[in-house]
């Protein structure tokens, strides 16, 4: 059996940068050192941390019944009301925010500014868009992810509108959307906003898997930008499997495939790709 492990899998930039930081806090602090919301979207690196004593923060309303510490934001991002807010209690923020994202946030409120009503294509119930919307008027803020709410969008045509996406969007995805926008007649400006990792990990993904038996994508529950790279998977492979470590991973469902795919998401560490990719090698050869 051949093994092609994508190049891409794994950690991206800003979640590295993201976790080294929590880390690094974690060992060097004297005082609590907390993440306003799980650091990555990895049960195993959360549980690693958790155990070095650094605690995750759901949300504002818990800050008021913690001793002060270190409150490091995550790649993800958080709103400016919810960045003042925890400076406010006495935290020290140490900012781990995704470069990609910040720029999001910097467009976003300048443009709004400006006059323009923002559309953001993504997730609502995601940190980072829940983020990205903070950095504006609620009121002068449509966030859409679907054709049929794209179709929907009625907004007063006197209006300009700034379009920005997720950075972990999917790109075709994206352009559909905009391309629907755009048809409505609108002034728009759109800022493709979608990280440059994200893009290649997604078009690599949907190489490897065209060429495969079965695809196995790597990454937690609830990762965004993993699940995104399974439906990119499944549509280009139908026998792919997505697991978050080696326990979710049954080898006997391969069967007779000649060749195997892997890739992971942003939030994967190295330790269970490479864990995942040794067994696969291993049980090929049998």
């Amino acid at each position: 059996m051949q093994v092609i492990l994508a190049k891409s899998a794994g950690f991206c930039f800003g979640v590295k940068r993201a976790v080294d930081k929590v880390y690094e806090e974690a060992k060097k602090s004297n005082v609590p050192v907390y993440t306003y919301g799980p650091i990555i979207h990895n049960e195993e690196v959360v549980r690693d941390l958790e155990e070095k004593g650094v605690r995750a923060v759901s949300g504002i309303e818990e800050l008021k019944n913690l001793p002060s510490g270190i409150m490091v934001i995550r790649s993800h991002g958080v709103s400016k009301a919810a960045y003042e807010k925890i400076r406010a209690e006495g935290f020290t923020v140490v900012d781990a925010t995704c470069p990609f994202v910040l720029k999001i946030h910097r467009f976003v409120e300048e443009y709004q500014k400006e006059g323009y009503h923002i559309v953001i294509i993504g997730n609502a119930s995601h940190p980072e868009v829940e983020g990205i919307k903070g950095w504006s008027d609620p009121e002068e803020t449509t966030i859409l992810e679907t054709r049929e709410e794209a179709q929907n969008l009625d907004i007063d045509r006197a209006k300009k509108l700034c379009i920005v996406s997720q950075t972990t969007f999917n790109y075709n995805k994206f352009q559909e959307l905009v391309e629907i926008i755009e048809k409505k007649g609108y002034d728009i400006i759109v800022l493709n906003t979608i990280c440059n990792a994200t893009e290649e990990r997604q078009k690599e993904a949907a190489d490897i898997a065209a060429r495969v038996g079965a695809m196995i994508v790597i990454g937690g529950s609830h990762s965004s930008n993993t699940q995104k790279l399974f439906e990119i998977c499944q549509k280009a492979c139908e026998n792919t499997y997505y697991i978050q470590t080696l326990d979710d991973l049954d080898i006997r469902q391969f069967g007779s495939i000649d060749n195997v795919g892997i890739t992971a998401g942003a939030s994967t560490p190295n330790n269970i790709i490479e864990e995942v990719l040794d067994n696969v090698r291993i049980r090929s050869k049998f």
